[in-house]
């Protein structure tokens, strides 16, 4: 199979659907593997990397146009629309529900989606979405502290507290993976 990966369009999107890690897997597994030149480097990975990993580096319309599985975090932009095609699959936090154009453009297109966040284990669990709500729950926390703290909009309240005062404190609502990974923090 030709798996490919491109760099986030979406503003702010920094993560990548594929590692170097992640593409020296696939092709151990026979797959050939190519990535738009850049596509890692908001997550701190060089082409190189990709190309040491066994990837072909090559600008995001040959990787829309050649793969027959594109592996993205955030589902398509407005910009990528029309490289949907009928011998596409779409891996990806697609959120459909939210967005009647791309479900369209994709019915349309005869497109396959494989939505991250709907991929569930026979136990129940969701192996996808688990890790980005971990990320969720600690960033909230962090956050959280943030907002805790003077300057800013808090009364200079420590988390940690210190010698004479009252820590700070904090309700996390939710037991969850997001949850858990607040209170753990």
């Amino acid at each position: 199979m030709i798996i490919g990966t491109v760099r986030e369009r979406k503003d702010g999107e920094r993560r990548v659907g594929l590692t170097p890690g992640g593409v020296a897997a696939l092709v151990r597994d026979g797959h050939a593997v190519i990535c738009d030149a850049g596509c890692g480097e908001g997550a701190g990975f060089l082409d190189a990397e990709y190309a040491a990993a066994g990837a072909r580096v090559v600008g995001a319309p040959e990787v829309w146009a050649a793969a027959e599985l594109l592996v993205k975090v955030k589902e398509p932009t407005h910009a990528e629309f029309g490289f949907l095609r009928p011998d596409l699959a779409v891996f990806s936090f697609l959120n459909l529900a939210r967005d009647r154009e791309l479900t369209g453009l994709m019915l349309a297109a005869k497109s396959v989606g494989i939505a991250y966040e709907h991929l569930v284990l026979d136990d129940g669990s969701r192996p996808l979405l688990a890790p980005m709500s971990v990320v969720s729950g600690r960033m909230a926390a962090e956050i959280a502290v943030q907002l805790l703290k003077q300057p800013g909009p808090g009364r200079g309240k420590l988390v940690g507290g210190v010698d004479g005062a009252e820590a700070g404190r904090a309700v996390v609502v939710g037991s969850g993976a997001a949850g858990r990974a607040a209170a753990a923090a």
